[in-house]
């Protein structure tokens, strides 16, 4: 894209991103993750029912009658968008391509997370790591981030999730709200995910598309590997191909969110056919309940 488009696309983003954050997940997304804590505000003088494990005993020897202390909720946050722009990610058969709707969702959750005033900080990866963008606060960071994810030109077109879940233990130190954005076409990062699950709250994002286990019905055809460029020829119209293509999916998918549960994740799937602005505001709503 040029310029321009990138320009105009992040005009788009940050205006629809904005109007999500303001009317829809505000409340939702603060109450949603908690922060590191409990913080002293202030001393104000006891009332029946203050907790006596809080009366400020100095204060109330000093002053002749009890002081309790007050605290609030520490809510600063860092969030760590974990995207994956392997090529496999470009597959799209109705509104978008995965590609597209990972980028309008980490807007969306860039945003929300500024508007809080929690920083934001982003790794684009493949095979590697493809750009480290440290977390920060405030809009004119959140719209770097989202010229990124509209204009970035990955290096590799593979995937390997265990390369940017480890960069991401290396680099962030502190406790974190990690959102990885994937559509998980890769193996071989179980043991990465327990890893970041003791340290971080994580949530994996998974983007499918109906072509993912529906192929349509186009007769004898190559089929190419985006990332690997491997050809193979398919019969699309023989009924065994299509339920094994399908089945294969499912248990893919079914393999995939056990894995997350189980390392400490939670799982939260995405059809790119489907609007995701009532399936993420419930997420935040559970989120709260728990």
């Amino acid at each position: 894209m040029t310029t321009a488009e990138i320009l105009k696309k992040v005009r788009a983003l940050d205006i629809k991103s904005k109007r999500l954050t303001t009317n829809i997940f505000g409340g939702e997304y603060h109450s949603a993750f908690k922060g590191k804590g409990m913080s002293f505000k202030e001393v104000r003088e006891y009332a029946p029912g203050d907790d006596i494990r809080f009366i400020d005993w100095n204060t109330s020897a000093r002053f002749g009658h009890p002081f309790s202390k007050v605290f609030e909720e520490e809510r600063e946050l860092t969030v760590m968008l974990l995207i994956d722009c392997s090529a496999s990610n470009l597959l799209g058969s109705k509104l978008r391509s995965k590609q597209e709707m990972i980028a309008e969702m980490a807007a969306v959750l860039a945003f929300s997370a500024v508007s809080n005033n929690d920083k934001v900080g982003a790794i684009f990866f493949t095979d590697r790591v493809e750009k480290f963008i440290p977390p920060k606060k405030g809009r004119n960071h959140v719209l770097y981030i989202v010229r990124h994810l509209i204009g970035i030109e990955p290096q590799s077109k593979r995937t390997n999730l265990t390369e940017g879940i480890r960069f991401l233990n290396q680099t962030v130190r502190h406790n974190a709200i990690v959102f990885l954005l994937s559509d998980f076409d890769t193996s071989g990062y179980e043991k990465a995910l327990k890893t970041v699950a003791a340290r971080h709250d994580c949530i994996g994002i998974h983007f499918h598309d109906k072509m993912d286990y529906l192929f349509p019905d186009m007769g004898l055809v190559p089929v190419q590997d985006a990332e690997t460029g491997t050809v193979k020829w398919v019969n699309s119209a023989e009924p065994a191909f299509k339920n094994w293509w399908q089945q294969s999916y499912l248990r893919q998918r079914e393999t995939l969110q056990n894995t997350l549960v189980q390392s400490g994740w939670d799982y939260l799937p995405f059809a790119t056919s489907e609007d995701y602005v009532q399936k993420l505001q419930a997420f935040f709503l559970q989120r709260m309940k728990h």
